[in-house]
């Protein structure tokens, strides 16, 4: 049994597709996975940044909401 399936994609899509091609006979399928693969690791990377700004933040807050800074700004 054939594992490939047709699928339909507007024109522009398909002229994008092919400028972002990394060789000329790379085809759709693999340039597809490779988008898939790059998607995940910014995906992970994203998660990551937002982990480390979540931790981040309430130190952030006692740093920069204090009275010092306020009473500087009014000077």
């Amino acid at each position: 049994m054939n594992k490939n399936t047709t699928i339909q994609l507007n024109k522009p899509l398909v002229e994008s597709l092919k400028k972002i091609k990394e060789y000329p006979r790379q085809t759709y399928n693999e340039l597809i996975a490779h988008m898939i693969r790059v998607f995940k690791e910014v995906k992970k990377r994203n998660q990551y940044d937002k982990f480390l700004h979540e931790i981040q933040q309430p130190k952030m807050k006692e740093l920069w909401d204090n009275k010092e800074d306020e009473a500087w700004e009014n000077a």
